[in-house]
C-alpha cells in the first residue's frame, strides 16, 4: 500500500470539485467551462506522471494500491490498484474526458449540472478501472448510469426521453446481474465473505455453479459492451445524445464491458470461460459482419458511426476469447485505439451538426468544397476507422487476426472460418464509411446558397481532433508503448488456462 493515497484522490478529486460548481454563479458558463476543463487536466497530468514514476513494466502486478476498511460485517474493503490491464483505460478515460468537456463548449443551458455529470461520470470511471473489490466494481459500474441518463433526457434530441428511458432499462437490467453474481461469487464457499479480486482469482467452484455465475457477470457486460442480440439501446443513444456525451459512451463506456469480460469473467471464471469461448467467438465474427452491413442501411449519421462502434466491438470479443497471448494483446489494443476513433468521429459529427443542422445523409453533400479541414479531418479519422496500415486500427485488428490463427485451443479449420468471416467484416467497412464520406461531402447538392455562410473547423475543434489523431498515429507507428504494459499481465492471467 502507498504512503498516499493517490488513487483515492484520483477517483474522488473529479466528484468533488464538481460538487463546487453549484456554487459558481448561475450564468457564469465561461467561468464554469473553463474550471471543468481545468479539473480534468490537471488530474490527467497528475495521474500520468504518478502512473509512470510509479509503475513497473516487467511486473504484472499491482503497482499502486489503496486499501481501507468500510463495511466490516460484508468483509467489504475501499480496495483500489493498477495493473497492466488497468493502466491503459484509466489514462484513456483522463484523455477522453478532457476532450470531451473541450468539446462541450458550446453547451450554456444548465451548464453547472452538465459540468457536474461530466465530473461525475469521471471519478465513476477512474473508479471502476482501478477497482480491486467486487462490490466496490459494482458501486462504480452503477454510478457512471445515472449521469448519463441526465445527460442524454436533458440535452439529447427530439427523442432523447425514450432513448434515456431505454439507456436506463437496459443498462440497469444488466446490473442487476452483475449484483447478483458478485454476491454470490463472493458467498460461496467461505465462512468469511470476501469481494476482494486477489483472493476470488484463487477460488475454485464447481463447474455447474461458475457457469452459472459466468452467465450473470456476461449478461451485464454483454448489454454495455455490447453484444448482439443486447445492442439495441447504442444506436438509440448516439442518435440523441449530445456529442459531448457520444464521445463519452464510444470512448470510455463501451470500453467497461470488455473490461469487465477481460477481469472478472476471464480472470475468475477461467473453465467458464474456456468453455464458452467457442460459440462467444462465432457470435463476435458474427457481430462484425451484422453491424457493418446494418450501418450501411443508416440514414442517420450518428446512427451509422454507432453501428460501425458495434462492428469493433467484435473485434474485442474475438480478441478475449480466442485464449491466446497474441488476441488478448490486440483486444487491450483495440480497447484504446478504438476509444480515441470513436470519440474522434462522433466529435466531427457533431461539428458538422453544428454548422447544417443536419444528421441524415441523404440531406447532405458537397460539403468538401466549404469545410476542407472538416472533410480532411473526417476522411482521416474514417481511413483509420477501417485499418489504414500505419494506424492505431490496422495494428490492433490485425493482432486479433493473428491471435485467433495462433490460438491452441480451436482447430485449424475452424480458425480458418473465423479469419474468412472477420475479413469478410474489413471488406464491408470501408463501404459504409467510405460511402458516408461520399454523401456528405461530395456531390453538388447545395441548399440555397449554404456555401457562402458555412464556416470550417476553428481553432477548438482542429485542437480536439488534431490532439485525439496524435495517439491514434503514435500507437499506429509504435504499439510496444500499448503492449510494455499490458504483455506481462497478459501472461499471468493466459498461464491460468494453459499452466494450472
Amino acid at each position: 500500500m502507498n504512503s498516499f493515497p493517490w488513487l483515492t484522490l484520483f477517483v474522488v478529486f473529479p466528484i468533488f470539485s464538481g460538487c463546487l460548481i453549484f456554487s459558481f454563479p448561475h450564468k457564469g458558463n465561461k467561468i464554469i467551462r473553463w474550471y471543468t476543463l481545468f479539473i480534468c487536466m490537471f488530474e490527467l497530468l497528475l495521474m500520468t506522471y504518478t502512473f509512470f514514476v510509479n509503475f513497473q513494466f516487467d511486473d504484472p502486478l499491482i503497482q499502486l494500491s489503496d486499501h481501507y476498511k468500510w463495511i466490516n460485517i460484508l468483509n467489504f474493503e475501499w480496495r483500489l490498484g493498477i495493473d497492466g490491464l488497468s493502466l491503459g483505460p484509466i489514462l484513456l478515460t483522463g484523455f477522453i474526458t478532457t476532450l470531451a468537456t473541450l468539446a462541450a463548449w458550446p453547451v450554456t443551458r444548465d451548464s453547472r449540472l452538465f459540468h457536474f455529470l461530466m465530473l461525475a461520470m469521471y471519478s465513476g470511471q477512474i473508479g471502476l478501472f482501478s477497482s480491486q473489490d467486487l462490490l466496490l466494481f459494482f458501486i462504480m459500474w452503477e454510478l457512471e448510469l445515472i449521469p448519463v441518463y441526465l445527460l442524454l433526457s436533458m440535452w439529447g434530441g427530439k427523442k432523447r426521453l425514450y432513448s434515456a428511458t431505454k439507456f436506463i432499462l437496459y443498462t440497469a437490467g444488466g446490473s442487476i446481474f452483475l449484483l447478483i453474481g458478485a454476491f454470490g461469487i463472493a458467498l460461496y464457499g467461505s465462512k468469511d465473505p470476501t469481494f476482494n479480486f486477489q483472493l476470488l482469482a484463487n477460488q475454485s467452484y464447481p463447474l455447474l455453479l461458475e457457469v452459472f455465475f459466468y452467465i450473470g457477470f456476461f449478461i451485464a457486460f454483454a448489454v454495455k459492451l455490447p453484444i448482439i442480440p443486447l445492442h439495441t439501446w447504442l444506436p438509440d443513444t448516439h442518435g440523441e445524445a449530445h456529442y459531448s456525451t457520444c464521445m463519452l459512451l464510444a470512448g470510455i463506456l463501451l470500453k467497461m464491458g470488455a473490461y469487465g469480460l477481460i477481469r472478472i469473467n476471464m480472470e475468475l471464471l477461467p473453465h467458464a470461460h474456456s468453455l464458452f469461448s467457442p460459440w462467444l467467438l462465432i457470435i463476435g465474427a458474427i457481430q462484425i459482419i451484422y453491424a457493418a452491413l446494418t450501418s450501411s442501411g443508416q440514414r442517420n449519421l450518428k446512427k451509422r458511426i454507432a453501428y460501425s462502434s458495434i462492428s469493433h466491438m467484435g473485434f474485442i470479443l474475438i480478441g478475449i476469447y480466442s485464449i491466446s497471448d497474441l488476441g488478448l494483446n490486440g483486444a487491450i489494443l483495440q480497447i484504446i485505439s478504438h476509444g480515441f476513433i470513436g470519440a474522434a468521429l462522433f466529435f466531427l459529427v457533431g461539428t458538422t451538426f453544428d454548422r447544417k443542422r443536419l444528421v441524415y445523409l441523404d440531406e447532405m453533400g458537397a460539403l468538401g468544397t466549404p469545410m476542407p479541414k472538416l472533410f480532411t479531418l473526417f476522411s482521416v479519422f474514417s481511413l483509420a476507422s477501417l485499418a489504414l496500415p500505419g494506424m492505431s486500427g490496422f495494428l490492433s485488428e490485425l493482432i486479433v487476426f493473428l491471435g485467433i490463427i495462433t490460438a491452441k485451443k480451436y482447430f485449424l479449420l475452424s480458425k480458418i472460418v473465423i479469419c474468412f468471416i472477420m475479413a469478410i467484416g474489413m471488406i464491408l467497412t470501408p463501404l459504409y464509411l467510405l460511402s458516408m464520406l461520399r454523401q456528405m461531402f461530395y456531390g453538388y447538392k447545395l441548399f440555397n446558397n449554404q456555401n457562402k455562410t458555412t464556416f470550417d473547423s476553428g481553432p477548438r475543434e482542429l485542437f480536439v481532433s488534431l490532439a485525439i489523431l496524435l495517439p491514434v498515429l503514435g500507437i499506429g507507428l509504435y504499439p510496444d508503448f500499448v503492449f510494455s504494459f499490458s504483455v506481462d499481465k497478459v501472461e499471468s492471467i493466459l498461464a491460468i488456462y494453459f499452466y494450472k
